[in-house]
């Protein structure tokens, strides 16, 4: 492994597992994932972190099955920091607009501008109780110049915007970081789970025609609606699917052991693809009689659930005022997206088309083929984007550095300058590959 790659890892504290996902970018450019683990996790209910001693021993031993499985292939990296998830029925958002004077407005807006106006947002008066996770730049406005994209390069006296503003609850965000800090990491990014999935699950052409991504975790059903390219809406619905699971205990009357691996193994969610006759039996404990269970009940208690869920997106879909402009129909992802039958109902309840989402669309390798699984869209999507945002910040760092030599070459003057540029450039290729 080169020691000069940047590494990332994301950690996916969910409601049934914890997941730790490493990953880097080749020489093309392109993500992949160096290794994985993941342990069950006993102290988060519904998204939230309630029980930190159990969630910091599911931390600690996915991650020490990451390094496992990356040893196994001769891949050793140091797990110091993270990129970690937060969902939860706290997450709430709101749309704001904000202005700001320019000191000079003869000038066109710099990059430098834009974050500093994006950071004054940051200062939003909140309800006691709640912290900014992430503001979201929609639409900005120069003067009368409206529905911009990108302000840079544009003069002006005035530069306002539209934020989709995505808040947490401050008790919920310290649970997460005391559990990571307790477990000898550090939090190198707090980012909402529907936006990590995204990374991992949706196309640029989706995002830029219109799409709701639909992430169904064991604790809660994640909602994000993408327009022209930019966040649009986010929501949160309190059913996940650890509840079809119960819905299957009490229908079904079985354990819940059961009821989870008949859903899995025989569950659908549309129950007239099923046959009157088919019959699953099942071992009866404590010495009772096998029991036998109708794979179209099964599916019948399942549809019903799924419905309500769906019904719920729609709602949402509809709150958001874009219910006849996502071109690009419904992504589902999360480890609910794997029940069979599910985007044939999908598209029987909301009237869009769907489809089900996998994270290993912007992969280029993997040393777990398990990874491709919809369950670890949030964690894959974790490490996606902490590997663009480095990206991105290497790229801004080398225009930074490029500018600086030019104006170096400028005030030394021509040839001189440019022969030492060549003769450093060749010794730091010498260095590079020592130490690589």
């Amino acid at each position: 492994m080169e020691q000069s790659k940047k590494v990332i890892v994301g950690l996916d504290i969910g409601t049934t597992k914890v997941c730790a996902i490493v990953g880097t970018k080749n020489e093309f450019g392109k993500v992949e994932i160096l290794g994985m683990g993941k342990a069950d996790s006993l102290g988060v209910i519904r998204g939230e972190v309630r029980n930190i001693d159990k969630t910091v021993k599911a931390i600690r031993e996915a991650v020490d099955k990451a390094k496992a499985s990356m040893e196994n292939h001769n891949i050793r990296v140091e797990i110091n920091s993270v990129h970690v998830g937060i969902a939860g029925q706290h997450i709430k958002s709101k749309q704001h607009r904000n202005s700001v004077s320019r000191n000079n407005p003869e000038n066109e807006i710099i990059a430098d501008e834009v974050i500093a106006f994006i950071k004054e947002t940051e200062k939003l008066a909140l309800p006691p109780g709640d912290q900014i996770i992430h503001v979201l730049p929609q639409e900005y406005q120069v003067d009368d110049f409206a529905d911009v994209a990108d302000p840079v390069g544009i003069a002006g006296v005035r530069l306002s915007a539209n934020f989709h503003i995505i808040t947490g609850h401050v008790e919920a965000i310290k649970n997460i970081h005391k559990s990571v800090n307790r477990s000898g990491l550090h939090v190198a990014d707090l980012i909402l789970e529907p936006l990590s999935s995204s990374e991992a699950v949706l196309t640029p052409e989706e995002m830029e025609a219109g799409v709701c991504l639909v992430d169904i975790g064991g604790g809660t059903t994640d909602v994000a609606i993408f327009k022209n390219g930019i966040i649009r809406h986010t929501a949160v619905i309190p059913f996940g699917g650890n509840i079809i699971t119960e819905d299957v205990v009490e229908g079904c009357q079985v354990l819940r052991n059961q009821a989870e691996l008949l859903k899995i193994k025989f569950g659908s969610a549309v129950a007239e693809e099923n046959k009157e006759n088919e019959i699953v039996c099942i071992p009866g404990f404590h010495g009772r009689p096998p029991k036998e269970v109708s794979i179209k009940n099964l599916a019948m208690v399942i549809q019903a659930r799924v419905e309500e869920i769906f019904e719920s997106v729609l709602y949402q879909i509809k709150s958001s005022g874009l219910e006849r402009k996502l071109n690009a129909g419904i992504v589902i992802t999360g480890g609910g997206s794997q029940l069979k039958d599910l985007s044939k109902l999908v598209e029987y309840v909301t009237g869009m088309d769907a489809r089900i989402g996998y994270p290993n669309e912007h992969i280029a390798k993997s040393i777990a083929d398990e990874i491709k699984s919809p369950m670890y869209a949030t964690g894959v999507g974790l490490v996606i984007k902490g590997l663009n945002d480095n990206w991105n910040e290497m790229e801004s760092e080398q225009e930074e550095n490029n500018e600086h030599k030019l104006d170096s070459k400028r005030k030394t003057g021509g040839f001189l300058s440019s022969w030492l540029e060549k003769g450093m450039a060749w010794l730091n290729d010498d260095d590079m590959k020592d130490y690589n």
